[in-house]
């Protein structure tokens, strides 16, 4: 199938490339990175379930594997799905299962917050990094803008799909780290091998309003810079005197904002 879209894939440091059952976890940027992997390694798969022509592709699949499929609205779905990645894991004889912690397409140029989920397993985590060359074709997926066939048309009617993988060595669990911190570590492992940058953002936050805590946290952030930079301001007035007073005040007022907001959508 990757000679359909003229697939041309580089894999590096394959001395780390799992061969029995376990967890692979890598960044995420099209519904394509597990054909690309799939070239070079047999995988189970755990996933979102889909509708329409990815769904067909999820059931025809299922068919010669035993892959994990959920439905994220589900809450109780997603304790099942722990259950039965638990269950995999402890099969000896099961395929390695691959996983993308950031639950959705990413745009090939950052690596987004990974959900703690499949690090909660305990088992070793065997990392890699997907890094594709956009100059000959944008392989990322916005699938709120694109459907999957108009997605597959562009990447068959492109010049090619460069992509170079790389296997990282496993890595596992630190005493006294929790899975939090687990996942931070492999995916900060991640983006330094694959040239990415490394964000703490959550990647559902594009098909959501961002909520205000979020907002205020950047806004933060924003002002620790301002604060240590002299301000221009009115003459006669002192410049670190009035920087600081200013942008406390917009700071406030913006946490005023976010906790009324807050507020309301909780009474809601």
């Amino acid at each position: 199938m990757s000679r359909a879209y003229s697939a041309i894939i580089r894999y590096h440091d394959r001395q780390y490339k799992i061969v029995k059952s376990g967890i692979c976890v890598a960044n995420h940027t099209s519904p394509l990175d597990i054909l690309i992997l799939s070239c070079d390694n047999t995988y189970a798969m755990v996933g979102q379930m889909h509708c329409g022509v990815l769904g067909l592709i999820q059931k025809v699949l299922s068919k010669a594997a035993q892959h994990v499929w959920f439905d994220r609205l589900d809450a109780s779905d997603r304790k099942q799905v722990l259950k039965r990645l638990q269950e995999h894991v402890d099969n000896s004889d099961s395929l390695p299962i691959i996983i993308f912690p950031e639950g959705t397409c990413i745009n090939n140029t950052s690596v987004m917050m990974f959900k703690k989920g499949s690090f909660e397993v305990g088992s070793t985590i065997y990392p890699i990094a997907i890094k594709y060359d956009s100059r000959l074709c944008d392989v990322f997926w916005n699938s709120s803008e694109q459907s999957y066939g108009e997605y597959l048309f562009c990447l068959m009617t492109s010049w090619a799909i460069m992509c170079d993988v790389w296997y990282l060595p496993p890595m596992s669990r630190e005493e006294g780290e929790d899975s939090i911190d687990f996942a931070r570590r492999v995916k900060h492992a991640i983006a330094k091998k694959g040239g990415l940058l490394e964000l703490e953002w959550d990647g559902m936050l594009k098909r959501m309003k961002v909520p205000a805590k979020i907002v205020v946290a950047q806004q933060k952030c924003y002002w620790d810079r301002l604060s240590r930079k002299p301000v221009i301001c009115n003459k006669g007035e002192n410049n670190e005197k009035y920087s600081y007073k200013k942008q406390r005040e917009a700071l406030n007022s913006s946490e005023d904002i976010a906790e009324s907001y807050e507020e309301k959508k909780a009474s809601e």
